[in-house]
């Protein structure tokens, strides 16, 4: 999952909030699935207190009522799916198709991040503004894990990949391989993020909520897969073929595998982080495409997201020199042509090209060595990737 600007947060809602109405994302369910803004709340005291009651009463039992797909609506699919934004103008082909899949259950003996309840990262917010954290062998060892453990998950989802899979079927292979591993999905409840994988098809930048829309005959799909185990976080994501695709998506995904493994061979102890964007960029726009300026690396450890912020342009003004002990991760995403800004759907994440066209990103979670770089994401080599 990229860093960016946190996404906006409403304050608790509840009119008897005990905590003085603080920064909420812990949403009614129903509300979240019909595309409904609103009935935020703090924590699950206030949760229990005020939502539940509310979607008992008639009167927030309404609200859902108006809100929910009708038959004869023209939004309604015959399969009973609807785009809940149906006046929203989308930049591409790609529609969201409600509703969601309830939220995946994650058994009580699993070790959970802090933000696994309320969708808040309070340790993240405490440590905001201090520099990347310098891990010792022990930790750097549970980073090795946690990654392998991430990159086997990828692997199992990636062998789901073909037309006619949806999305949402994609999320609970990898909500079940992750389990099946003791570990937690990370994104689950970040910020509110309803889902356990970032699943983003053709111009969805990054951050696609997997829902009921199937993997169509040349689409290109990324996938974002963060493991949450033994206290440290492992994050990586590739872009895939849906069956065939054309010529100029192989151009987009060769480019930008290319553009991560060329900065990726930069890494060292002493080395700029500003200077990764300088390999970055030239190799997208040899091959026509823009790199993405919104959405940066970041560091990953015990946090999900924290320092260093790892800006993909050139001419960044990124602060930071790579230590050993360091972990990051570096992932560059890419849009077909010159446009590098995004469009941002209602659900405030999924983030799109501005013009449709198509955008790929690949990521690895990096440790600089005392003499050099460790990949702990590392996989095969794609054929796809690499050989003409």
């Amino acid at each position: 999952m990229s860093a960016t600007a946190t996404a906006p947060v409403v304050t608790c809602q509840s009119s008897t909030c005990p905590n003085g109405h603080p920064p909420s994302r812990l949403e009614c369910p129903t509300c979240n699935k019909l595309g409904i803004k609103g009935s935020f709340f703090c924590g699950q005291e206030c949760f229990k207190s005020n939502c539940e009651s509310l979607c008992a009463c008639k009167t927030h039992k309404i609200i859902h009522d108006l809100a929910a797909p009708r038959l004869d609506d023209p939004n309604i699919n015959k399969d009973g799916t609807f785009n809940p934004f149906g006046t929203f103008k989308f930049t591409g082909s790609v529609k969201p198709k409600y509703p969601l899949s309830p939220k995946r259950e994650v058994p009580a003996h699993i070790q959970r991040p802090d933000y696994a309840d309320d969708g808040i990262p309070t340790s993240e917010n405490r440590r905001a503004g201090q520099p990347g954290r310098i891990l010792s062998p022990a930790e750097q060892e549970k980073m090795r894990t946690v990654c392998r453990l991430a990159r086997e998950v990828l692997d199992i989802a990636a062998a789901h990949v073909k037309p006619g899979v949806t999305t949402d079927a994609i999320d609970e292979v990898v909500h079940a391989a992750i389990l099946e591993r003791n570990a937690y999905p990370s994104p689950l409840n970040y910020r509110g993020f309803p889902k356990s994988v970032c699943l983003s098809v053709n111009e969805v930048i990054c951050h696609g909520i997997p829902d009921q829309r199937k993997l169509q005959e040349g689409d290109i799909v990324n996938i974002d897969v963060t493991l949450y185990y033994d206290g440290f976080h492992g994050d990586l994501n590739e872009t895939y073929p849906v069956g065939k695709i054309d010529d100029e998506s192989k151009r987009l995904l060769k480019a930008t595998r290319q553009s991560l493994d060329a900065a990726i061979a930069l890494c060292k102890p002493g080395a700029l982080i500003r200077d990764l964007g300088k390999v970055i960029e030239p190799i997208a726009r040899a091959a026509g495409c823009a790199v993405v300026r919104q959405y940066t690396g970041h560091g990953i450890n015990d946090l999900f997201h924290c320092a260093p912020n790892v800006p993909h342009y050139a001419k960044n003004r990124a602060i930071g020199t790579m230590k050993a002990g360091m972990c990051f991760t570096i992932e560059p995403m890419v849009n077909v042509g010159h446009n590098w800004d995004v469009v941002h759907w209602p659900d405030d994440w999924t983030a799109t090209t501005v013009d449709g066209k198509r955008s790929a990103q690949f990521e690895d979670t990096l440790l600089i060595t005392e003499t050099g770089v460790e990949v702990l994401t590392a996989g095969a080599r794609r054929a796809d990737l690499y050989d003409d």
